[in-house]
């Protein structure tokens, strides 16, 4: 078993609740929960940005030109 299955699970959860009192609130406000998995989603994107570059970068500078 994947060691962090649980832990996304539980923030699956958890914004599906947000989600669903957004919802019912009809409110327009965002709660706190969807701003921190919207946070760490950005930071999950960009630290895989960083990682392919890192890595396409490395390889383009084995290349033998010459």
């Amino acid at each position: 078993m994947n060691p962090l299955l649980p832990v996304f699970t539980y923030y699956l959860v958890r914004w599906r609740a947000s989600v669903e009192r957004d919802r019912i609130a009809d409110r327009g406000e965002v709660s706190a929960t969807t701003v921190v998995l919207a946070a760490a989603l950005i930071a999950l994107a960009i630290a895989v940005g960083v990682i392919i570059t890192t890595r396409v970068r490395d390889k383009a500078n084995t290349i033998d030109l010459g």
